[in-house]
């Protein structure tokens, strides 16, 4: 029998809710704060619609209301979201969580029920988030072919891979995304593409026009185009690099951007293949640029980049949780852009803990 999830901090507060939705069918009601509940096995395979009634001001509740959630994917039923702050922090971590629409808690008694019906009519089967990353890993590993020799770089694959990256991250979460690329072997193909969920999810958290989107997207996933030309044994070496490896590494941005000049692609995604390792204090190459001369979109681009260096899998080093990662790069101060970082916590908080690798 079809069943309705309701989530909630507070089962008091959800008691009236709980008894419009019980006129609906069956339902399953869980404290996300009650660990008790949390350790129990619950079948939520004749899930068919998600309810949260979550206070999103605390990130314990979310973290909770972010369990559940996970336990549902890949293919997540449509998720209702009750915002009881509405507020733009509240409906970006909404946004975040893969809400499917929004409500305000005080008009959940009149229209919780219509809503959920047209939800469950007229929402489209979940994306599959493998298949999709899939197929924008394989546009990606045409792209690092035609890098590798020489050849021009075809603007339909890359545009293809874009599309991709954008349509998966807006229809599913980041932490979907996050998931599956995680599992990568190859850690340039799971850098570039962690960097590319990051910057779609961030964007659309932003609000960006649409074209923006794509062109902020599509910086992200030619960011390290340089690093095509760098050698494999270089590339691919299990430890930390040494100083002359470290130096020929450090050549990549000026790599990229030699390739993509004079190919028709406008200037800001030329700075950012050249300048996302550059520091608003003069610190970072190739050029040893200052605040004043780092564009908006490499700050963007550069804030998703390190996020997604400290979460990722490295050789020599455990990944980072999202909090932890973010504590960092909020500590970064003079270096990134404190702004951007400040805007980006929604989506630090939505990538959640440490990616777990089945053993």
């Amino acid at each position: 029998m079809n069943a309705i999830l309701l989530l909630t901090d507070l089962p008091r507060r959800s008691q009236r809710l709980a008894s419009h939705l019980r006129a609906s069918g069956e339902l399953l009601v869980i404290d996300v704060l009650d660990p008790d509940q949390g350790g129990q096995a619950r079948d939520l395979s004749t899930v068919t619609a998600i309810v949260s009634d979550v206070s999103l001001s605390h990130s314990a509740q979310v973290a909770g209301l972010r369990a559940y959630l996970d336990r549902l994917k890949p293919r997540r039923p449509p998720f209702l979201c009750l915002l009881h702050e509405d507020s733009s922090r509240s409906r970006v971590q909404a946004d975040a969580l893969g809400a499917t629409r929004t409500l305000r808690a005080e008009d959940a008694a009149r229209g919780l029920v219509a809503l959920l019906g047209e939800m469950t009519r007229t929402v489209s089967p979940a994306v599959d988030i493998v298949a999709a990353i899939s197929e924008a890993d394989e546009a990606l590993t045409r792209i690092f072919e035609l890098g590798r020799s020489g050849s021009p770089l075809e603007t339909s694959v890359i545009a293809q891979g874009t599309e991709l990256v954008v349509d998966a991250v807006n229809r599913a979460d980041i932490r979907a995304w996050l998931d599956v690329v995680w599992r990568f072997d190859d850690m340039t193909h799971q850098h570039c593409l962690l960097v590319a969920g990051l910057a779609a999810g961030f964007a659309r958290q932003l609000a960006l026009r649409p074209l923006d989107c794509r062109q902020l997207t599509q910086a992200a996933l030619l960011h390290d185009l340089g690093k095509s030309r760098i050698p494999l044994t270089i590339l691919n070496k299990p430890d930390k690099l040494d100083a002359h490896e470290l130096a020929v590494m450090r050549t990549h941005p000026e790599l990229g951007h030699r390739m993509l000049q004079d190919q028709g692609y406008p200037d800001a995604m030329l700075a950012v293949v050249r300048s996302h390792h550059e520091a608003l204090d003069g610190s970072g190459y190739p050029d040893g640029l200052r605040s004043e001369r780092i564009p908006d979109l490499v700050r963007l681009i550069t804030v998703c980049d390190i996020f997604a260096a400290l979460i990722e899998r490295r050789p020599y080093r455990r990944p980072l949780g999202g909090e932890e990662a973010y504590d960092i790069l909020k500590g970064m101060d003079g270096k990134v852009d404190p702004d951007f970082v400040r805007a980006f916590k929604p989506l630090a908080e939505a990538a959640g803990g440490v990616m777990v690798v089945a053993a």
